[in-house]
């Protein structure tokens, strides 16, 4: 069965991140990883995201556990926390940035959609495009900073050898 069929097209939803549940993931990192890894699943989360493939409910599984962290009994003794799990792909997100269930909810599966978008459609997808725009514009940047940086190094030494 194709991806297509599975998915219908909709607007863009805006960034979101989740909490990491695969083996291998560091404290701070905001994404799940599927089954196996994917370095594109790595760039969902972004901003103005264009079209996105839509998620089909029948295909999600949701579950609500226990939240974590700080807070205390407010956040440990209640619910609120969002499972989501992209059948189809694997793919599973984890939600707990507000103590609203629907938020939880409503966020979870904008950052899901993201990553189903990125795991479908690979490098044509355009969070991959935007991300890769965006680091080719910050190595620009620090390439100008360094040149800048070795400019004034230079200035300084001449003016060093003018005092003397």
């Amino acid at each position: 069965m194709p991806p297509s069929s599975l998915l219908q097209f909709k607007s863009s939803l805006t960034r979101i991140g989740c909490l990491p549940l695969a083996p291998g993931c560091r404290r701070g990192e905001r994404l799940l990883q599927p089954r196996w890894p994917s370095p594109l699943l790595l760039i969902a989360g972004k901003k103005d995201s264009g079209e996105l493939l839509p998620l089909n409910e029948a295909d999600l599984e949701e579950q609500f556990v226990r939240g974590f962290g700080p807070g205390g009994q407010a956040t440990n003794k209640t619910s609120n926390c969002v499972v989501l799990k992209h059948l189809p792909s694997g793919i599973v997100v984890k939600c707990h940035q507000t103590r609203s269930v629907e938020l939880n909810r409503k966020r979870a599966r904008e950052i899901l959609q993201e990553k189903v978008d990125v795991f479908y459609k690979g490098e044509a997808s355009d969070l991959v495009k935007a991300k890769q725009e965006s680091e080719k514009k910050k190595q620009e940047k620090r390439k100008r900073a360094n040149e800048n940086l070795e400019r004034k190094r230079h200035l300084k030494e001449m003016q060093a050898l003018e005092d003397k």
